[in-house]
Formats: structure tokens, C-alpha cells, sequence
């Protein structure tokens, strides 16, 4: 049985979401109502589901907010958010562990409090017992993905990140069940090819894909926020207001999330087809299929290319020095490149200073090209290539750490209630991952016009490719 003080906690917040009978003038929730008033009440369903959407895109922002910096596509070089996550120093203890399990807590019990007491006294339509599936799906995907284990229930035991994945792709043939067209089916297939992928499982995540490009091959699936009524994204404040900065090689991305009027909130994207190329051409790789992956990636590079651009836009106070630690290089003459061992590269730093207005990619982009992937000629490379588009094509959707094999530990409230808490309170740092803030650190030769990456963690990736940390299909 869920803990009582639980479905009361998330139904007090669903209902400061929603707009109802039973919220007072001024979005203060009727003490009046309990539980038990809520789930007979009118249009109890709609009011949950939409508080349900409305949590879970919270949830997602301050999510990607918190594992960009844990990766090394991101720099918190401001006073706010976590200062210890860029180390990456991950602690038990630590309040952001906290916030992120109960993020992916909240989204299961929220799931299910719709599916199995709020559906008894008002039946839910198709799209409703979609988006409930979906949430639930969701956050068992990011519990696997992420952590070295976690609960499956409130104060349950912990179950390995694998049972976690295996639970996201049973959901997920639940979820399947009520999509409503070929985009939502291809949206579904697009998770399970995900999960399969983190499971290393090489031919269904290819089938997967596959499918969903048959559905809906330029597939799109956001979740939005509403900045008028104060929906905001973590990950959007981070970005857009310069408290992180990222990898110099990165910044022709950034921002992803903008601001073109005082509250728009942009949408952050959970799932696109360029996965679907992304899994095959790594699946291709894997078997040493070389033309396959050409194709599959420059199918993929295509699809980049059709996504919509912001063009015009003012990024000028954005300094690159707005902060405490570190500038960061804004010199658009400046070359780049991934280590000491790499071809400098042109055109990843832009020109955003005053009068200049920058364009920028917001579903999309890679500074790949067609003539780096027809020249692939070997294994290595062309795995190195893969994930250098699955980090720029993923960038600020809180996908890297994933890449890179780190893994949250269960936190101390959790491991509070647990029997075999004692295995899962470690995060996993795999050995390759260089410490001290080294993941994101740069130097800058003003004289030669250079800027120079201390490691590039693509090619640590290859290099590590056959620990059981990264790189599934190997």
C-alpha cells in the first residue's frame, strides 16, 4: 500500500497545478478537500492528468538541469545549482541525489495513483491512460538509465538499474496499447529502442528503431511549460541566464532554451527519430558494417538538417565570463579542438557579441558532416563519430551521463527504509572518468588562436568501449 502521507503530498501538488473547483482564488488548495473528496469529485481524472503533465515536465527540467553538469557538456560557473556534480563528487547524502530519486519517484507514484485509484470513480479516456503510461515509463527509463538501483515502490527494497529498464519496456507495451496514431506509436517504439539500447540488446533496439522510422520518420515528442503561470524549466534558466556554461566545442549549440518573450518556457524534447539512426548506426559499428553506418548517418545528418533553427537571436549578455570560476572563450576566430590530439576545428565558437545575432538549433543539431562520415574508414572512428553526434544531437536533454556510464546512488531517505540499502549507496564513477573538474577543463592560446580540450571523452569512450560501464552493443 502506497503511504498515505505520500498520495496526499502529490495530491496537495497536483491540485496547486491545476486549474478546479477545488483550488481557492490566489491557488491556495481547500484544506476541506482530502483524498477521498478529490477522487469523487468532478472531473477528478482531467485535473490529475494534467497536474500529472504539468509535474513531470518540472521534474524533467530540473532533471536535465542537474545531470548537464554532472557530464562534461556543461559547466556550473555560477553560485547557483550543484557546485560539487561538475567534480563529478556524488554523495548519498547529497539534497540533489534526494531531489533526483524523488523525481523519479514522484513520476511513478503519480502514474499509478491515476491508473489504480483515480480511474475506479472516473474512467479515463485513451489519451489520459496514454499519458499516465508514458510518465510511469518514463521514470522507470530514467531510473535505469541513471542510478545503480533503485526502489520500485515507496519504502521497498532496492531492485538493480537493469529490473528497472526490463519494468520501463513492460509498461511501455501498456503504453503502446493506448497510443493514438502512427507519431505516438513511433514516440513508444522510439522508448523501448532506448531501453533495449541500455540494455544491450542489439536486435531488438534496431527493431525497435526501425519501426519507428516506418511510423513517423521525422518523429517529435516535447513536454511543455507554461512560464505565465510560473511552469518553469530548470534547464532553461541554467542555460538562458548564463549560469552554465558549456565545452567550448559545444557552444554553436547553446542555448538550446531561449527566451524570445519575459515567460516563454521552451519545450524539452524526450524523444526524436534521430535515435532511431543513432542506435542503428551504433548497432552497425558494433558488427564492423561500415557502408550501413555511412548510410544510417547520413540519413541522420539529413534529419538534423530539416529541424528548425532560432535565427536573430540576441544572446549578447551573454559574456562567457558571468560567473565565479573560469571565462570561457567567445572569440568566433578561435579554433577547437576535442584534445591535444585532434585537428583543430573552425566555427564552433560564434559571435554573439553585441551587435551580432546568433542562430542556434533548438530540436537538433551536429557540427558533423557529410564529408567526416563518408570518410570513416575504421571501427574506431567511425564509434567516435557516433557518440560525437549522440552528444551534440542530445545536448541539454540530460542524455550524456548515460554515455558516459556514471550512476546515481540510492539516497539516504531512501536507503532509510530499505533492507538492502548497504550495495546501493556508492555512486559509480567508471575509472576512465577524470576527476577534478577535468571533464570540462580547457586552455585558451590567444597568440596561436586555439582553444584546446583537456579530454575528449568521445574517443575516452571508444578507448573504454568493452567495460561494462558504456557502450552496450560491445
Amino acid at each position: 500500500m502506497k503511504p498515505k502521507y505520500l498520495i496526499t503530498n502529490i495530491a496537495a501538488s497536483i491540485l496547486s497545478l491545476s486549474s478546479c473547483s477545488l483550488v481557492e482564488p490566489g491557488d491556495i488548495v481547500n484544506p476541506n478537500v482530502d483524498e477521498d473528496a478529490f477522487v469523487h469529485s468532478t472531473g477528478a481524472m482531467a485535473t490529475w492528468v494534467n497536474g500529472t503533465q504539468q509535474k513531470f515536465a518540472v521534474n524533467i527540467g530540473y532533471w536535465c538541469q542537474m545531470v548537464e553538469i554532472l557530464s562534461d557538456n556543461y559547466f556550473n560557473n555560477y553560485t547557483r545549482s550543484s557546485n560539487v556534480f561538475d567534480i563529478p563528487r556524488i554523495l548519498y547524502t547529497d539534497d540533489d541525489v534526494i531531489a533526483m530519486q524523488r523525481a523519479v519517484g514522484t513520476m511513478r507514484e503519480m502514474a499509478d495513483y491515476g491508473l489504480s485509484t483515480v480511474a475506479k470513480t472516473d474512467q479515463p479516456s485513451r489519451d489520459q491512460l496514454f499519458t499516465l503510461y508514458t510518465v510511469k515509463a518514463y521514470g522507470s527509463l530514467l531510473a535505469g538509465e541513471t542510478f545503480v538501483g533503485l526502489p520500485m515502490s515507496s519504502g521497498g527494497d532496492i531492485h538493480p538499474w537493469r529490473e528497472h529498464l526490463q519494468q520501463a519496456l513492460a509498461v511501455l507495451d501498456s503504453t503502446m496499447l493506448y497510443a493514438g496514431d502512427a507519431a505516438d506509436s513511433a514516440f513508444v517504439s522510439t522508448l523501448q529502442a532506448r531501453a533495449y539500447y541500455a540494455l544491450g540488446d542489439r536486435q531488438q533496439a534496431v527493431t525497435a528503431a526501425r519501426r519507428s522510422l516506418t511510423l513517423a520518420p521525422e518523429m517529435l515528442h516535447q513536454v511543455t511549460f507554461d512560464g505565465a503561470n510560473a511552469v518553469n524549466s530548470d534547464i532553461q534558466q541554467a542555460v538562458w541566464l548564463n549560469w552554465f556554461q558549456p565545452l567550448p566545442r559545444l557552444d554553436f549549440l547553446d542555448p538550446k532554451y531561449f527566451q524570445l518573450t519575459s515567460d516563454e518556457q521552451r519545450p524539452i524534447t524526450i524523444a526524436k527519430a534521430e535515435e532511431n539512426y543513432l542506435i542503428m548506426a551504433e548497432a552497425d559499428v558494433a558488427q564492423n558494417d561500415l557502408a550501413a553506418a555511412r548510410h544510417d548517418l547520413s540519413q541522420l545528418l539529413l534529419l538534423v538538417k530539416s529541424r528548425p533553427v532560432q535565427t536573430d537571436l540576441n544572446d549578447q549578455l551573454e559574456k562567457r565570463d558571468n560567473g565565479v570560476y573560469k571565462i570561457y572563450p567567445k572569440d568566433p576566430t578561435l579554433s577547437v579542438r576535442a584534445s591535444a590530439d585532434d585537428s583543430l576545428r573552425a566555427g564552433l565558437i560564434i559571435d554573439r557579441q553585441a551587435p551580432a545575432l546568433i542562430t542556434v538549433p533548438y530540436i537538433s543539431g551536429t557540427s558533423v558532416t557529410q564529408q567526416m562520415i563518408d570518410q570513416l574508414a575504421d571501427h574506431d572512428s567511425a564509434l567516435e563519430l557516433v557518440y560525437l553526434m549522440r552528444q551534440e544531437i542530445f545536448l541539454c536533454e540530460g542524455r550524456r551521463v548515460t554515455d558516459l556510464g556514471i550512476r546515481l546512488p540510492v539516497c539516504e531517505v531512501e536507503a532509510a527504509h530499505a533492507t538492502n540499502a548497504a550495495e546501493y549507496t556508492t555512486a559509480h564513477i567508471p575509472e576512465f572518468i577524470p576527476l577534478g573538474q577535468q571533464m570540462d577543463a580547457f586552455t585558451v592560446d590567444e597568440a596561436t588562436k586555439t582553444v584546446t580540450i583537456t579530454y575528449n571523452m568521445n574517443k575516452v569512450i571508444v578507448k573504454n568501449r568493452t567495460t561494462d560501464d558504456i557502450v552496450p552493443f560491445e
